[in-house]
């Protein structure tokens, strides 16, 4: 009998199912695709809540995908929400809606998480080793932009101009092709500097783009080039937006056997790819025609299989050390801050029961605590908490990033205080592993004041209730030992010990 697994994938323009059988070799082969027309981003751009109708035709395109996944018998599914879903004032009402009816549960993804499964999916496609890759994934409402080097994501930024939400901001203008057009270039446009900055002084190798619109932009590359579907030149793209500019919504449905709900939004999507390409000054377009639903059921794959911790740790340090290096961080004092957190981490662990997500989280801390000096060294651990706030880590759900930023902006000064919303707004299990570790990341900086690497080894040792700590590295060490006790307060408070310096 077959590894059946499946994955939903619950987007602004569109849902889409499919189905997949798990090869002796951990690799998934596709072996049933739905899509339904269900556009969430219609009402949410415009109103901010999902409609009662638009839920009925959600709940029947579920109500369709379960009777699917009793014919094939598979029990392993996952179902993600993205942009739409992000953004829906109603949101949680609308899943529980669609779970009671389907018993199918949809989890609502951040853009970083979004964009490390497409990642996922393009990269068994597309060979990335030792080359600098654009990837970009346009959506009804976001286009996430992926810089990828060497096969990892170096940086990654979302911006609000996918072509559901552009449709919906423009309505108006719909029936003015050439001003519509226009209005378009110009969202793009305003978020120019955005995308250069995350390009950096990076020579690109190749382009890549997934989601529906490429892959139909490749279809209408095939039926009027009469070539391929799996790249689109910006030669070939200026011709497509010439034509799709001079046609209405009934004569693209004619002439080019577009579906009524792709008709409308291909115009602007082609926009958005052309003007992305003259920004970057790249040629063409790779199309791997794959996508999210893709990347989710290869990631269901390595879960099953042990693998995906491993990777997803990888990753989430690599995007956590690629954000330091872009804000100019003291790399060998981060990495000697976050060895000696570990030491001290690793020892504690045994008495205060953490786990390996702390102890990630504490890692990722310990990187980037610092990160603040970019903007200024004065209060540079509060900058530090802005910069993590709005910066995506890789593989970092958006909870757990807010707990980073929260340990970074206590690493010194005062101690976490509900007093400050970043720190009340997080759940009260959240507020204590803030507090625990950064209790650590102080005494664990301390241990490297000089930034000069000092310190290679902390021994810790229990006796109720002191915690003799013997420092070994090089010279005497002494600043390292007075700042130690100098910041040990926090510490000694959260773990109930006296830190007593041994010889």
């Amino acid at each position: 009998m077959k590894d059946l697994i499946s994955a939903i994938d619950v987007g602004s323009n569109a849902m889409r199912m499919a189905v997949g059988s798990i090869n002796g070799d951990s690799k998934v082969k596709i072996i049933d695709n739905v899509r339904e027309p269900v556009r969430l981003g219609e009402d949410v751009f415009k109103n901010r809540i999902i409609s009662e109708q638009t839920t009925e035709r959600a709940i029947e395109a579920f109500i369709q995908f379960r009777k699917i996944l009793y014919k094939h018998g598979i029990n392993r599914i996952r179902a993600v929400g993205t942009s739409a879903l992000r953004e829906a004032a109603n949101r949680d009402v609308f899943i529980d809606k669609v779970f009671r009816a389907s018993d199918i549960q949809i989890q609502v993804i951040g853009a970083e998480e979004e964009a490390r499964l497409v990642h996922l999916a393009v990269s068994q496609k597309i060979s990335l080793a030792g080359k600098t890759a654009l990837l970009i994934d346009l959506g009804g409402g976001s286009v996430e932009i992926l810089l990828v080097s060497n096969g990892e994501i170096a940086s990654t930024e979302s911006f609000d101009m996918g072509s559901v939400r552009l449709l919906t901001k423009l309505e108006e203008e719909i029936e003015k092709p050439a001003r519509f057009h226009h209005l378009i270039q110009e969202y793009v446009d305003a978020v120019k500097r955005r995308i250069k900055r995350l390009i950096g002084n990076h020579k690109l190798d190749l382009c890549i783009g997934t989601g529906g619109n490429l892959e139909c932009l490749g279809d209408l590359r095939s039926e009027i080039f009469e070539k391929n579907k799996e790249e689109i030149s910006s030669n070939e793209l200026e011709t497509i937006v010439q034509k799709l500019q001079g046609m209405s919504f009934e004569e693209r449905m004619r002439v080019f056997n577009i579906k009524a709900d792709r008709a409308d939004v291909i115009f602007p999507a082609s926009i958005i790819v052309q003007k992305i390409l003259k920004i970057t000054g790249l040629k063409e377009v790779k199309i791997p025609r794959v996508g999210l639903k893709d990347g989710i059921l290869l990631d269901v794959v390595r879960e099953a299989s042990g693998q995906k911790a491993k990777i997803q740790k990888e990753q989430i340090l690599d995007s956590a050390l690629q954000l330091g290096r872009k804000y100019l961080f003291d790399e060998p004092h981060a990495k000697a801050v976050a060895n000696l957190s570990l030491q001290i981490y690793d020892f504690m662990n045994e008495e205060n029961h953490l786990n390996d997500e702390a102890r990630l989280i504490l890692e990722v801390s310990s990187f980037l605590h610092d990160i603040g000096h970019f903007i200024n060294s004065t209060g540079h651990h509060k900058h530090g908490y802005y910069i993590l706030n709005v910066s995506p880590i890789i593989g970092l759900s958006a909870p757990q990033r807010a707990v980073v930023a929260n340990v970074i902006r206590y690493h010194r000064k005062s101690s976490p205080t509900t007093h400050h919303e970043g720190y009340r707004s997080l759940t009260l299990k959240d507020q204590l592993l803030v507090t625990k570790l950064s209790a650590i990341l102080r005494i664990a900086e301390a241990l490297d004041t000089e930034h000069a690497g000092k310190v290679k080894e902390v021994t810790l040792n229990y006796q109720k209730p002191n915690l003799n700590i013997k420092i070994q590295g090089e010279g005497d060490l002494l600043l390292e030992k007075w700042a130690l006790l100098k910041r040990a307060a926090l510490f000694e408070e959260i773990y109930g010990v006296k830190i007593v310096l041994k010889e």
